[in-house]
């Protein structure tokens, strides 16, 4: 599968987009105002201890407390049973990393075990066991890549735990030792920095998105990372000849005349990214409709009618819809609980097809992705680990006119209120004019489809109602004024 990364940079805002066969797959965004806080590491001061949820707030600096769950704290077998109120106190000071950002109204989710990645190995600090990737699948590759970190462990003389990582693969016990070097320096960093520092501070930064890319995004089938500017390219060649010569090459700088995401459309695919409906090369659809509490997901075959049986050509839809879906959640970064409603099919296989086809086109997502069978209503549910905003919510907000339902009252709704409203005034007030402002597209209803009535309605008050219009009132939006 050809593999490429593109990296688009402005001192504002920095963007990512990792490209398979040609196709967008996924979007990263870091903007200079608000960087991401994932992995970050804090001394935070324990702010509250909620006993019936068995977690805790703690204050690391932000605007929001940062929820701490008890099974995130580090804890010995004798501990395990233990309450909230015996691990953590109020206004203890505590070690913690940031594993979600701050997502709407909630603050930051963090853990007390610490971990801290490199290119090849995760460092653990708080553990002592040698675990390998989950996307390694095969046990003599498994068995010989914890013998080898183990290996790295002894030579440094160091008892913490590590987890390989899939980019460990088919690399030697000197490259783990060479970042095990690198962790320890960076955990004895932020040690040191602990026993002089008052909470809430920042004992450790994640790498910016531009390095992070570098660690994180480069795989086996990676062709190249073009990067627009002179000066990023530059420091990540420096640091991955430092951290990680073997993918400097890789490392290239565009001087193309097109701007760089042009040279996959990635503009386009961003904004389609954005709107509800996704189109399919058959003629079927997807409607994707996010909310706070969950992303649903309805499969249509719109245009496409098929050559063959009714069932065919659902199963056909619900194949091209599986792959689809498996893109939309990495482009989009949907998270939480996901509800897909494909189209109803009654062979059985076909329904296990479809179900194995969504498995597939999650393969390369690097977030983990359950997936549930069809239930008794037809619905397969998802649930997607939610680490960062939806891409969605980093580049849109809620409309202030219909305040994110998508929808507003219509000119006759909002006529019908107005003329309650002159009502009310009426019986409450002495007046010689009643004035209405509202939007034009209300003010043209009076005057048009509502005319009798508003004549009526004047000589039932015995007073004149003048209309004026303001181009700036949205649609539902009015004002009576007496006079």
């Amino acid at each position: 599968m050809r593999h490429e990364i593109l990296l688009n940079f402005t001192p504002l805002e920095t963007r990512v987009a990792v490209v398979e066969q040609g196709m967008l797959q996924e979007i990263l965004i870091e903007r200079a105002t608000h960087r991401g806080l994932v992995g970050n590491v804090y001394l935070g001061k324990v702010v509250r201890v909620l006993p019936g949820m068995q977690a805790c707030f703690v204050d690391i600096g932000l605007e929001r407390s940062a929820f701490l769950h008890a099974k995130d704290l580090p804890t010995s077998d004798n501990d395990r049973d233990r309450s909230i109120q015996q691990l953590v106190t109020e206004g203890q000071d505590l070690l913690v990393q940031v594993i979600k950002d701050p997502i709407g109204s909630k603050g930051a989710r963090l853990t007390a075990e610490v971990s801290l990645p490199a290119r090849h190995l995760v460092l653990m600090p708080f553990a002592t066991h040698v675990g390998i990737s989950q996307r390694i699948e095969d046990e003599g590759t498994r068995e010989h890549l914890k013998a080898i970190a183990q290996a790295a462990l002894d030579a440094q003389g160091i008892e913490w735990g590590v987890i390989v990582r899939t980019a460990g693969d088919g690399h030697t016990s000197a490259d783990l030792e060479e970042d095990l070097i690198y962790l320890k320096r960076v955990w004895d960093n932020i040690c040191r920095e602990q026993k002089t520092a008052k909470s809430p501070a920042l004992l450790f930064a994640e790498l910016p998105l531009t390095h992070r890319l570098v660690r994180d995004q480069i795989r086996r089938d990676t062709e190249r990372v073009l990067i627009d500017s002179q000066e990023t390219f530059s420091n990540l060649s420096e640091f991955a000849s430092k951290f990680m010569p073997e993918v400097a090459p890789l490392i290239q700088h565009y001087q193309g005349d097109r701007p760089i995401f042009d040279l996959y459309q990635i503009e386009d695919e961003i904004e389609r990214a954005l709107a509800c409906d996704v189109e399919l090369k058959s003629g079927a659809y997807l409607v994707i409709d996010q909310t706070e509490a969950m992303t649903t997901i309805d499969v249509n075959t719109g245009r496409f009618v098929g050559a063959h049986t009714l069932e065919q050509t659902v199963f056909r839809t619900n194949l091209e819809a599986a792959v689809a879906i498996g893109r939309q959640l990495r482009l989009r970064n949907l998270g939480g609980i996901i509800v897909v409603d494909f189209i109803d099919m009654e062979d059985d296989e076909h329904k296990r097809q479809v179900l194995r086809t969504l498995e597939r086109s999650l393969d390369e997502d690097p977030v983990k992705t359950r997936i549930s069978d069809f239930n008794e209503l037809g619905l397969v549910v998802l649930t997607r680990k939610r680490s960062r905003e939806r891409l969605s919510d980093l580049l849109q907000e809620s409309c202030p006119h219909c305040r994110g339902s998508g929808q507003i009252k219509t000119a006759e709704t909002v006529c019908y209120e107005i003329f309650r409203a002159i009502m009310r005034e009426y019986r409450a007030y002495s007046a010689e004019t009643t004035t209405v402002i509202a939007a034009p597209a209300v003010i043209d209803r009076l005057i048009d489809e509502e005319s009798d009535a508003l004549a009526d309605l004047e000589a039932f008050i015995h007073r004149p109602i003048r209309l004026q219009v303001d181009t700036n009132f949205a649609q539902d939006r009015y004002e009576v004024v007496i006079s």
